[in-house]
């Protein structure tokens, strides 16, 4: 893994509000600031809103747990984020994501999905990242499985973790301490 670029702040480098925005982040978190938000703490209006929109994604829309979690995991393995991957690997188990079918998506082979949401949610994100477009087909059955708000919803926690994983690779993100880099095997 290369060396990060951009060195965590110390808690003594912070403006005030870089503070109170770093104990905002921190609070959901278990009390720490990593990967994206740690690079973007030095840009306090581009961490508040993405903390604000990240937040947002995670419990504000309708999409399930489990499905924001597969589309994270295909968007990590698409850009090799292996911090992405890292931080989110665990919560896809944890919200039901079988562990043939995480380990599949890390190792690019196709997982197989008994749900027919969970495979439409891969399908799509895959067709979307590969091609750069959602076919109709792939699009008719996702609004037949999930509805308008969920798709739209569904492409919004797409782009927010392009943006996350294009941040953590330009930046050089390390994995977290004592964690292997999933994509170097």
């Amino acid at each position: 893994m290369k060396s990060p670029r951009i060195p965590d702040l110390m808690p003594a480098e912070f403006t005030d509000r870089q503070k109170k925005l770093f104990d905002e982040i921190a609070g959901p978190r278990g009390g720490v600031v990593r990967g994206p938000f740690a690079i973007w703490l030095r840009h306090p209006e581009l961490v508040e809103k993405a903390n604000e929109f990240g937040s947002h994604l995670r419990m504000g829309t309708s999409v399930p747990r489990h499905l924001s979690e597969l589309a994270i995991l295909v968007t990590a393995h698409f850009w090799s984020a292996s911090y992405e991957w890292c931080a989110h690997a665990e919560a896809a188990a944890e919200a039901g994501i079988s562990s043939e079918n995480i380990e599949a998506i890390r190792t690019g082979k196709n997982p197989y999905f008994e749900d027919e949401v969970e495979q439409i949610v891969y399908t799509l994100a895959t067709e979307l990242y590969e091609t750069h477009f959602i076919s109709d087909t792939v699009y008719a059955q996702a609004i037949e499985l999930m509805g308008q708000e969920l798709v739209i919803d569904l492409v919004a926690i797409l782009g927010f973790y392009t943006m996350v994983a294009l941040t953590l690779n330009g930046f050089h993100a390390p994995v977290p301490d004592g964690t292997s880099d999933p994509f170097s095997e």
